[in-house]
C-alpha cells in the first residue's frame, strides 16, 4: 500500500486503516503516513478540515489524536497558534455537542494539555491559558451535553494537572501542579460538589442516559479532584492503592462539615449501580484522610460520621451485590485501620455493632468466594492491621476480636476447601496457580490466626485428620475414583500451604511454648503426609501438594531451623514424641532425603524440580553454619557422587524435554558445587570424579562434532553442558576451585564451545547459554580468583572469550536488520551479554593487555572493533530502550574510558560521535545504573581531555609522542563544540530542576566541563538570571557565586571533593530561590534549550 494523502476522501481511507482494518501491514503503514502527516507544513489545515468535514467519527478521532500529538511535542507550537487551537476547539464543542463521547474525550484532551503545557505561558502581561474555567462556566450554562462537555473538561484539566509526564522534567510538571492546585483546584471540587447537590435535589431519570452521563462526568470530577497528588510523590503507578490521602490543610473546612460525608453516602443510596461505585470511590478518598488535618477531638467525631455511615451500608447491603460497589466499599472497610488506631476505633459508639456486621459481611463474602475474588485482599487487610494492633490497645474498652478473628480465620479455611470440588468439576481457574495472591493472603491470614491460635489450629488440625484419613482410604479402596482422589489432594494442598503459613507466622508475632507445641502438632502431619505421598511414587503424584510441601518445608527451615532455637523447643518435643525428630539435624536429613527423592521422581515436572532446587539453595543462603550439617547427611553424599541422568532423570536429554527445562540444570550445579567445596579443599582427584559425567558429556559431542551428527542431539547436549558449567563457575569463587575448572576446560572444551557460535548463531537458544557460560567464567566476583605470576592463564582465557566474541559479533552481524519484535531475542540479547563478558575481563585484574601489542597478538585490537561493530548495528533508541543492554553497554564504556583512553581517541569522529551521543541520552536516564556510568565516562574523557591541555606546553620529545592520542580528541572537540556544551547544560538542568538521585556522581563530570567551557558557563548562568523577576536575580547570581568559591583550576581529588560539597549546598539554594509562585515559566528555565 502507497498512501499519499491528497484530499479529504483519502484521510477517510487512512481512517479505515487505522481503526476499522484488520491488514496489519496496512494499519503500520497507515500510522507511518500519520506520522509524516503531523511533521509535515500546513498539517494543522488538514486535520482541521477532516475534523469539519469527515464524514465518520473516526476520522474525527483521527484529527483530534493528531491534534494532541502536535500540541504535545517537545519543540511547542506558538503561543498564538495554541491559543487558536484551543479557542477552535472550544467553539467546535459548542456547534457540535452531540459528537461520538470517543470524539469529545479526545478534544477534550487536547484542550486539557494546551492548558497544561501553556500554564504559565505570558501574552500581553497576561496568563492567558488560565481563562479556561471562565470558558468552562459558559458550557455548565447551556444544554445538559453542553454541561457534561464543560464538566468534561474540568475533569480531564484536573487528570491532565495531575498526570507525570516522564519525557519532560519533573520540577516542571510539579510547579504546574502545585500551582494548578493552589489557585484551581479547591474552586472545583467546591463547584463539583455543588452540581452533584443540584443532582440529588430532584430524582434522577434513569431512563434519560444524557442525565446519568453528566451524573457520571460529575462524580468523576470530585474523585479526580480527591485523587489529586497533593504532595508530589505519586509518580508510580504501582503504588498501593490503601494509602493516605495528602488533603491540604486549607480545605479543612470542607472535611469538617458532618453534611459532606452524609451527601456522599446519600448519593451511594440514590444512585443506580454505575453511578453509585463513584460515589463509594469518592468516599473511599475521605476514608484515607491524613491524621493531621484534624485535631484529637475532630478526628474522633469525624471517624465516628464514617462508621455511621459504612453501618448503614452494612445493614443495607442490598447495592453490595454489585462488583464495582462491594469492591470499592471494601476497599473503605480497610482503610478504617489504614489511617486510624484500633484504640480509636474501639472509643466509637457503634463499634460492637460494627465490627460484628463486619465480621458478618467478611465471612459472607469469604462462603462467596468466586464473586469478586479479587477484592478479598482488602477485608484481609482489614483483619490482619486489626489484630496486629491487639498488643499496643491500652483503653479499658473491649476490641471483641477475640471472638471475631477466629471466626475470620476459620471461614477463610473453609471457603477455600470448599472451591476445590466445584473448580475441578467446572473447569474453573484454579485459585491456587495464582501463587502470588495466595502467598499475600496467607500471610495476612497468619496474622490474623495467631489471635485465639488454639481455636484455630484446633480446627484445622481436625480438618487436616479428616481430610487425610479420606485421601487414606481413597488410595487403599479397590476401585479408585480419579476425580475424588483429585478433590481430596486439592484440599490436602490448602491444608499444607495453611500449616505452612501458621508456623511461618511465627516470625511475626510473639509466639509461647503453648504456641510452638500447636505448630509442632501441626508440623507432625504435614511430615506424616510426606511419608505417604512419596510412598506412592511414581505411580500416583500430583504436583499442587508437591508445590505446597516444598513451601511448608522452607516456611519450617525458617522458623525452626538455626541456632536461633533453643534446642528444647516445644516443637521438636511433640515431633519427637511422634516422628522420633528430636532436633534441626533429624529435620535438615528429612529435607535432604525429601529434596533426593523430587530429584529422582519428579523429572518431567519443571515446576517442582525448579521450586526443590530453590528450596536446597535456599537451605544455605544465609545460614553458613548448616553446611558443614548438610554435607555430612547420606542423601547429599549420594547427590555428589551421582549426579547422572541415571539416578535424576530431569538431567537427561530427550526429543520431548523442553530447552527451557534445563534452566534448573544451572541451579542443579551451582548448588551441587557449593556443596562440594565445603570439604574440596585441593583435592583435585575429588574435582575430576565430580566433573566426570561432563566430560563423559563432552567426548560425545566432540565425537558429534567429528562425524556427520544429528543437531537437535547436539544442540541440547551442548544447551545442557553451558548450563551445568555456568552453574559450577558460578559457585567456584576461589583461586584454587577456579584453577581447578579452568584447567579442566582449557583447551580442550573451550574449542568445543566455539562451534556452536559459528553453526547455530541464527539460534539465540544455542548460542545464549554458552555466551553465558563465557560472561560467567570472565567474571572475577569480588576479587575472588587470581592466576599464578607464572601462569599465562588469564591470557588465554581472555584470547578464548576474544575469539568467541569476534567469532558471534561478525555471524550475528551478516543476518542483517531484523523486524522489531525479534531484535532482541535474535540480536540484542547477544550483544549484551558479549558486551558483560567484556566488561567483566577489562575489569578482572587478571589480564595485562599491554601484552597484546608488545607481543604482536591481535585478539585484544580485535574484540574492541568487535565491540565497535556491534554497537554501530544498534541505534541510540535500542540502548535505551533496552534495560538489560543499556546496563551492560555503558559500564563496558566507563571501563574502556577509564584504562583504554588511546582506543577511544582513536575511533573515527562518526564513532566517537556515536558513543558521546550516547553518554549525552544516557545521562537522563531513569536507570540509576546507566546515568552513573555516563557521569563516569564523561569524567574520564574531560579528565583526560584536561590533563592534556595542562601537558600542552611541555615541548619534550617524549611529551609530543605522548600527546598524539589526547591531540586527536582535542581536535575532535574544537570541531565539535556543542558536544560538551551539551552534556554540561544536561547536568545543570539536572542539579537544578530535577530529582537528582546520584548527585555525587552527576559531580564529578561538572567540574571538568565547568573549566572547560567556562565561557559558556557564564552565558548559561547569565541567561538563567535574566529570565527571573529583578527581585530574585541578586540571590541566584549569589548561589552561582558562592558554588565555584574556593575552586581552583585543576581536577585533584581534594579540589573534586569540595566542588562536590558546593554543589550540593547549590542544589538546595536554587531550589529555594525557584520555588515560589512568582518565577518564570519553567520552559524558560531548561538548561537544555
Amino acid at each position: 500500500m502507497a498512501l499519499r494523502v491528497q484530499s479529504l476522501a483519502e484521510l477517510d481511507v487512512l481512517c479505515n486503516y487505522l481503526y476499522e482494518g484488520t491488514d496489519l501491514v496496512q494499519r503500520m503503514q497507515a500510522e507511518k503516513v500519520v506520522l509524516e502527516l503531523i511533521d509535515s507544513p500546513g498539517c494543522l489545515s488538514q486535520w482541521q478540515l477532516l475534523l469539519e468535514q469527515g464524514t465518520t467519527s473516526y476520522a474525527q478521532l483521527l484529527a483530534a489524536t493528531c491534534l494532541s500529538m502536535l500540541v504535545s511535542r517537545a519543540s511547542p507550537l506558538p503561543v498564538e497558534q495554541r491559543i487558536d487551537i484551543r479557542n477552535y476547539i472550544l467553539n467546535y464543542l459548542a456547534s457540535q455537542p452531540k459528537l461520538a463521547p470517543f470524539v469529545i474525550q479526545a478534544l477534550v484532551q487536547v484542550i486539557a494539555k494546551i492548558t497544561k503545557l501553556g500554564w504559565f505561558k505570558v501574552l500581553k502581561d497576561e496568563l492567558i491559558f488560565r481563562d479556561i474555567i471562565a470558558d468552562v462556566k459558559k458550557f455548565l450554562q447551556g444544554t445538559v451535553d453542553h454541561s457534561v462537555i464543560g464538566v468534561m473538561i474540568l475533569s480531564e484539566l484536573t487528570q491532565e494537572m495531575n498526570q507525570f509526564d516522564y519525557s519532560r522534567p519533573s520540577a516542571k510538571h510539579r510547579k504546574i501542579a502545585t500551582s494548578f492546585r493552589v489557585t484551581f483546584l479547591k474552586d472545583i471540587l467546591m463547584l463539583a460538589c455543588s452540581l452533584l447537590k443540584e443532582l440529588l435535589a430532584k430524582p434522577l431519570p434513569l431512563q434519560d442516559q444524557r442525565q446519568q452521563s453528566l451524573a457520571m462526568q460529575r462524580l468523576k470530577l470530585v474523585l479526580n479532584c480527591l485523587n489529586f497528588d497533593f504532595i508530589g510523590n505519586s509518580a508510580d503507578e504501582s503504588a498501593d492503592d490503601l494509602c493516605t490521602a495528602q488533603i491540604p490543610t486549607n480545605w479543612r473546612a470542607i472535611f469538617l462539615e458532618p453534611e459532606t460525608l452524609d451527601f456522599f453516602f446519600d448519593l451511594y443510596h440514590s444512585l443506580p449501580p454505575t453511578l453509585s461505585q463513584l460515589a463509594l470511590s469518592c468516599l473511599v478518598q475521605f476514608a484515607s484522610t491524613r491524621r493531621p488535618l484534624f485535631s484529637n477531638s475532630e478526628r474522633a467525631k469525624y471517624l465516628g460520621n464514617l462508621i455511621k455511615g459504612m453501618k448503614h451500608i452494612l445493614e443495607n447491603p442490598q447495592g453490595l451485590s454489585d462488583p464495582g460497589n462491594y469492591h470499592e466499599f471494601c476497599r473503605c472497610l480497610a482503610l478504617l485501620k489504614t489511617d486510624y488506631q484500633l484504640g480509636e476505633l474501639v472509643m466509637v459508639k457503634d463499634y460492637p455493632q460494627i465490627i460484628q456486621l463486619t465480621a458478618n459481611f467478611t465471612i459472607t463474602s469469604l462462603q462467596h468466594w468466586e464473586f469478586a475474588p479479587n477484592t478479598v485482599h482488602y477485608l484481609l487487610t482489614l483483619w490482619q492491621r486489626m489484630v496486629a494492633s491487639v498488643p499496643f490497645v491500652k483503653t479499658a474498652e473491649p476490641h471483641l476480636l477475640d471472638t471475631y478473628a477466629p471466626k475470620i480465620a476459620k471461614a477463610y479455611i473453609a471457603s477455600r476447601l470448599e472451591c476445590v470440588p466445584v473448580v475441578i468439576r467446572d473447569g474453573l481457574e484454579d485459585p491456587l496457580d495464582d501463587t502470588a495472591t495466595v502467598f499475600q493472603q496467607l500471610e495476612q491470614l497468619c496474622t490474623v490466626s495467631r489471635c485465639e491460635y488454639k481455636k484455630t489450629c484446633t480446627f484445622l488440625v481436625q480438618l487436616f485428620d479428616q481430610n487425610a484419613q479420606n485421601y487414606q482410604k481413597l488410595l487403599q479402596s479397590s476401585s479408585r475414583n480419579p476425580l475424588e482422589i483429585t478433590v481430596q489432594e486439592g484440599c490436602l494442598a490448602w491444608l499444607v500451604y495453611f500449616v505452612g503459613a501458621f508456623v511461618g507466622g511465627r516470625l511475626t508475632y510473639t509466639s509461647t511454648e503453648k504456641h510452638d507445641a500447636m505448630d509442632g502438632e501441626l508440623s507432625c502431619q504435614i511430615f506424616q503426609l510426606i511419608s505417604l505421598m512419596d510412598a506412592q511414587l511414581p505411580q500416583s503424584s500430583n504436583e499442587k501438594v508437591e508445590l505446597a510441601v516444598l513451601w511448608f518445608l522452607d516456611q519450617f527451615h525458617k522458623t525452626y531451623v538455626g541456632d536461633q532455637l533453643q534446642p528444647n523447643s516445644e516443637v521438636y518435643a511433640q515431633m519427637s514424641e511422634v516422628l522420633g525428630i528430636t532436633d534441626d539435624n533429624h529435620v535438615l536429613e528429612t529435607f535432604m532425603t525429601k529434596v533426593v527423592t523430587n530429584l529422582k521422581y519428579w523429572g518431567r515436572c519443571e515446576p517442582v524440580i525448579s521450586r526443590t532446587l530453590q528450596f536446597l539453595n535456599d537451605l544455605y543462603v544465609g545460614y553458613p553454619f548448616l553446611l558443614k550439617k548438610i554435607v555430612k547427611i547420606e542423601a547429599v553424599t549420594f547427590m555428589l557422587q551421582n549426579h547422572t541422568s541415571k539416578h535424576f532423570p530431569f538431567l537427561g536429554i530427550s526429543d520431548n524435554s523442553s530447552l527451557h527445562d534445563l534452566r534448573c540444570w544451572t541451579v542443579f550445579y551451582s548448588t551441587l558445587t557449593r556443596l562440594l567445596m565445603v570439604d574440596l579443599g585441593e583435592d583435585e582427584d575429588e574435582f575430576e570424579n565430580f566433573m566426570l559425567p561432563l566430560r563423559v558429556s563432552f567426548e560425545s559431542v566432540a565425537q558429534l562434532f567429528n562425524s556427520s551428527f544429528v543437531q537437535e542431539e547436539a544442540k541440547r547436549m551442548l544447551i545442557g553442558l553451558a548450563r551445568d558449567l555456568r552453574g559450577i563457575a558460578f559457585a567456584l569463587n576461589t583461586k584454587t576451585s577456579y584453577t581447578m575448572l579452568f584447567d579442566w576446560i582449557y583447551p580442550t572444551y573451550i574449542s568445543v564451545l566455539q562451534r556452536p557460535i559459528e553453526l547455530w548463531y541464527r539460534e539465540p537458544v544455542c548460542t545464549t547459554p554458552i555466551l553465558k557460560l563465557m560472561a560467567e567464567l570472565l567474571q572475577n566476583r569480588s576479587q575472588g580468583f587470581s592466576f599464578d605470576a607464572s601462569s599465562p592463564n588469564g591470557i588465554l582465557l581472555f584470547r578464548g572469550a576474544s575469539k568467541m566474541i569476534c567469532t558471534y559479533g561478525n555471524q550475528i552481524l551478516s543476518l542483517g536488520t531484523s523486524s522489531k519484535d525479534r531484535v532482541y531475542p535474535l540480536k540484542l540479547k547477544g550483544i549484551s551479554i558479549c558486551y558483560s563478558a567484556l566488561k567483566s575481563a577489562l575489569c578482572g585484574n587478571y589480564v595485562s593487555f599491554g601484552v597484546f601489542k608488545l607481543y604482536g597478538d591481535n585478539h585484544f585490537d580485535s574484540v574492541l572493533q568487535a565491540f565497535v561493530k556491534m554497537l554501530l548495528s544498534v541505534s541510540h533508541s535500542d540502548l535505551l530502550q533496552y534495560r538489560k543492554l543499556s546496563q551492560s553497554y555503558h559500564p563496558l564504556l566507563e571501563c574502556l574510558t577509564q584504562d583504554h583512553m588511546s582506543f577511544i581517541t582513536s575511533l573515527e569522529p562518526r564513532i566517537l560521535t556515536y558513543i558521546l551521543t550516547s553518554i549525552s541520552e544516557g545521562l537522563t536516564a531513569v536507570d540509576t545504573i546507566v546515568s552513573s556510568s555516563c557521569c563516569a565516562s564523561l569524567d574520564y574523557i574531560v579528565t583526560y581531555l584536561f590533563k592534556h591541555l595542562a601537558k600542552e606546553g611541555k615541548k619534550t620529545q617524549r611529551g609530543r609522542e605522548i600527546s598524539q592520542d589526547g591531540q586527536r580528541l582535542l581536535h575532535f572537540m574544537q570541531q565539535n563544540p556543542e558536544v560538551l556544551q551539551q552534556m554540561m547544560s544536561i547536568l545543570m538542568n539536572t542539579i537544578i530542576f530535577e530529582d537528582c538521585r546520584n548527585e555525587w556522581s552527576v559531580s564529578r563530570p561538572l567540574l571538568g566541563l565547568l573549566l572547560l567551557n567556562e565561557k559558556y558557563f557564564s552565558e548559561l548562568r547569565a541567561t538563567l538570571i535574566t529570565s527571573q523577576p529583578d527581585s530574585k536575580r541578586e540571590v541566584l547570581d549569589q548561589c552561582f557565586r558562592n558554588l565555584m568559591e574556593g575552586v581552583e583550576q585543576n581536577l585533584l581529588v581534594k579540589n573534586r571533593d569540595r566542588f562536590t560539597q558546593s554543589m550540593s549546598v547549590f542544589r538546595r539554594d536554587m531550589a529555594e530561590a525557584l520555588r515560589n509562585e512568582g518565577a518564570s515559566d519553567p520552559g524558560t528555565l531548561d538548561m537544555m534549550s
